[in-house]
Formats: structure tokens, C-alpha cells, sequence
């Protein structure tokens, strides 16, 4: 076999366990509670979970069936039902949806023939194809939709439907690692022109300039914005953007979202379960307006994207930028909490193997960390395959979020992947760390 050919069944094999690991998941997000429960919409921020279901099928049939291997439509009749940007969330009960039955076996089918297809299509001469391409950007799109998945199921009551053993405790050196690290100044390459599978915003590669800074080592935990909590951050106006202290008034806001007091704790609810909250885990659950709100309280600010980027990615030693903060080699489970394997974030600290070169960790997994910078192109951004991935949220709407949480699968991940979500949201699976310029005292 020549080295092209083996090259190429790598890239078989690596598409078919992209597939096959999001599909998995898929089954187990929705075969854990009954069709009642597929079919109800748990809360108008989500989709009843069955739409999910069979959005995914339909988006894989239109990009690996028929734009790939070019084969008719099997259901068009569905696809304006499933289109995301033809019907919000909260319209969505209201659509002729398949029942789950039906949504599975149109999904299973669909997966049979874009198996066929990965199997027997040349994977080069054309953009979507190329390293197989439009295989990624599909387990992609699933293992996305299988986080919002896991986020209405975190917002569905009654009693837990999911299950996974906690992250290990943090390790020994976590007391006393330093409470930021100064992240030196200069140029370093942002963003990628090579990773085959990464999406059009993090396109192209290009060179940023950033200041010496300070950034926290690991994200702020739960101890640490309690602090902020008990100094009277949710009733201190100074604190706050105008448009999050409307949210913080309109809506009686004094903890993160699913907290709550009781017997002179803290408590959260946890998929299901209602449980201590841990004072060493990062904070879940804020908006951006909290985080932001924080960041000031405490003298500090959040970091932008830039910075964020640079802390994760750039070697002192080399110059050159990683594809993760550990290095190039693809995430491990002693590198990061990644692909729903917990169903929290691991105690802050943890993860020592898989910190940047600079000391700084859990920058991979855990929690989504939002970021001071608005969704913008990079220079010279060229939308790919459809606008609707990225270039329709471009502008001041959106904040930025970056790293990923334990809810994130390694295909859905990378030092170079851009989240974006308005600043209002909290049921994400989103908390923070701050930083500071270098010449602040």
C-alpha cells in the first residue's frame, strides 16, 4: 500500500470515529427518557430534544448525501422543518415534527449511506472532501447539538436521567499553584490555515501583536465568586454594564443560574440532582455580564480573545503556535475534562498535563470562558461551506467564548475553536478567568 493510500484510510478510519463517537452519544442523550419527554419542550431557550434528533439526520444528509456524493433528496418535504434559521426554538413544538420512532430510523438511515459513501468517495479534489472535510464538519455539528442536548437536559425538571462518576480530586500541587501567570508580550500566529477539520472563523492564520499580561491559572472557581456574591456584587450598580444590570433587576438575580440558598448554604441543581455547591469547582452557569461584573469587582478584567489564544497556544520557546495547550498530540483524558465522560468540571488546578507552556491550566474542557471580544472575521475570512455558520452572527451581538466545556466532544475542540453566544445567556455551560495588564499594579 502506498504512503497516499494509507494516508487516506487514516482519514477514513478518523471521520468513521468522529461519526460513530457522536452518534453514540446522540442514542444516549435520547434514549434516556421516554417519548413524552423527547417530544416536550423543557424550556423555550431549547428545542424539544426529538428536533435535535432529526436535524442532525437531515443535516447529514444534505451535506454528506447530497452535496458530497450528489444523490437525490430522500425527505425534502422536511427540510424547512429542521432549517435552524427558519424557526426559533420556541416555535419549534409547534412544527410538524417526525415522532421519535420515525426520527430514528430517518437518522439510521441516513448514517448508513453516508457510511456507504465515506467509504467509496475519493477524499480529495474538492474543498468539501479534501481530508474529508465535510465528514469532520458533520461529526462536528453533531457532537454541537449533542451539548445543547446535555444543556436542555440540565434544564428539564424531575429526577436525573444521566449519570457519569465524578472528575478525580485535584491534584496535590493545586493550593499552590501562582494565582495568575504573566503571559510576555510580542507577535504570535492566531487562528489556522492547516487544521483540515477547523471551521471558517478560525480562518486564516495571520499574525497578532499582544502586550505582556497577566492571566489567571485556572478559570475562577465557585469559592472565589462566592466572595464577590457576599460583598454585595449582585445589589452594587459600579459593578455592572448597564444592559446586565437591567438583567440583574428585571430578573432578581443573586447567584448563578440553578443556585439557590437554603439552610444557610448554597445549593445548586446539577442534571437532576440537587447537591452542596463545591467550593473548588469553576463557576458554571454565569453570563458574560456576570463574569464581566466580576472581573471589575475584583480589579481586574476578562481577557480578550487575542489574549485568551495566546495564553493557550503560543510557545515562549519556539515562537510557534500549538494546537492545544499541551502540544499537538489530540486531547487525551489526563489533558482535559472533555466529551460528557463527567458531568461537572473537575476541581480548579486539575489537569497539570494538559496546562499550557507558561503554567497556565484547564484552558481545554471544563468550562466555555468568556472572553471581552465581540464574534468578528479574522483578516481575510472567506465564509465555508454556508454563510449561516459563522458569518450571520459577525458583530457586536455576540461575545466570544472559548476552550470548551466537559460537555464538548476533542472533534468540537481545539486552541483555535470560536464559541459565540449573546451575553444574557447562563444555561450554557460557560464560566470565566480574568487578567490584568502587566503594567497594573
Amino acid at each position: 500500500m502506498t504512503e497516499h493510500a494509507t494516508d487516506l484510510e487514516s482519514l477514513r478510519k478518523r471521520a468513521l470515529e468522529a461519526l460513530t463517537t457522536a452518534r453514540d452519544r446522540t442514542a444516549a442523550l435520547t434514549s434516556c427518557v421516554d417519548d413524552r419527554e423527547l417530544m416536550a419542550q423543557h424550556s423555550p431557550l431549547m428545542s424539544p430534544l426529538v428536533w435535535d434528533l432529526a436535524h442532525i439526520g437531515n443535516q447529514e444528509e444534505l451535506w454528506l448525501l447530497r452535496a458530497v456524493a450528489g444523490r437525490e433528496a430522500m425527505r425534502p418535504e422536511i427540510d424547512s422543518v429542521y432549517d435552524a434559521f427558519e424557526h426559533p426554538r420556541a416555535e419549534r413544538p409547534s412544527l410538524p415534527l417526525l415522532p421519535p420512532a420515525e426520527a430514528r430510523r430517518y437518522a439510521a438511515e441516513v448514517r448508513g449511506r453516508a457510511l456507504d459513501v465515506l467509504e467509496r468517495i475519493p477524499l480529495h479534489g474538492t474543498r468539501l472532501t479534501d481530508a474529508a472535510f465535510a465528514f469532520g464538519m458533520i461529526a462536528q455539528h453533531e457532537q454541537q447539538h449533542d451539548e445543547t442536548m446535555l444543556i436542555t437536559h440540565q434544564l428539564r425538571k424531575g429526577p436525573a436521567a444521566l449519570h457519569a462518576p465524578p472528575p478525580p480530586a485535584a491534584p496535590a500541587d493545586a493550593a499552590a499553584l501562582p494565582s495568575e501567570v504573566l503571559v510576555p508580550g510580542g507577535p504570535f500566529t492566531m487562528g489556522t490555515s492547516t487544521e483540515p477539520w477547523a471551521l471558517d472563523n478560525e480562518r486564516p492564520a495571520h499574525h497578532r501583536l499582544v502586550p505582556d499580561f497577566w492571566i489567571d491559572t485556572v478559570p475562577v472557581a465557585n469559592g472565589r465568586y462566592l466572595r464577590f456574591m457576599e460583598d454585595g456584587g449582585y445589589q452594587d450598580e459600579r459593578w455592572w454594564q448597564s444592559e446586565g444590570w437591567a438583567q440583574v433587576q428585571a430578573n432578581g438575580l443573586i447567584a448563578p443560574l440553578f443556585w439557590r440558598r437554603e439552610g444557610g448554604q448554597w445549593l445548586t441543581r446539577r442534571f437532576g440532582v440537587t447537591e452542596p455547591v463545591r467550593l473548588d469547582e469553576p463557576v458554571l452557569h454565569v453570563s458574560w455580564y456576570e463574569a464581566d461584573a466580576y472581573a471589575r469587582w475584583a480589579g481586574r478584567r476578562l481577557p480578550t480573545e487575542t489574549e485568551w489564544e495566546k495564553a493557550a497556544r503560543h510557545d515562549p520557546a519556539t515562537g510557534r503556535s500549538r494546537r492545544y495547550p499541551w502540544g499537538d498530540a489530540d486531547p487525551a483524558p489526563e489533558h482535559a475534562n472533555l466529551g460528557q465522560r463527567h458531568l461537572r468540571p473537575a476541581p480548579a488546578g486539575s489537569y497539570p498535563a494538559g496546562q499550557s507552556p507558561l503554567g497556565v491550566r484547564q484552558l481545554v474542557g471544563d468550562v466555555w470562558e468568556w472572553t471581552a471580544s465581540d464574534f468578528l472575521p479574522y483578516p481575510g475570512f472567506a465564509a465555508f461551506p454556508y454563510r449561516e455558520y459563522s458569518e450571520v452572527f459577525f458583530g457586536s451581538d455576540y461575545k466570544v467564548l472559548r476552550g470548551g466545556s466537559f460537555a464538548v466532544d476533542r472533534v468540537a475542540c481545539r486552541g483555535t475553536f470560536r464559541n459565540w453566544d449573546y451575553p444574557i445567556r447562563r444555561q450554557i455551560f460557560a464560566g470565566f478567568r480574568t487578567a490584568r495588564d502587566a503594567r497594573d499594579v
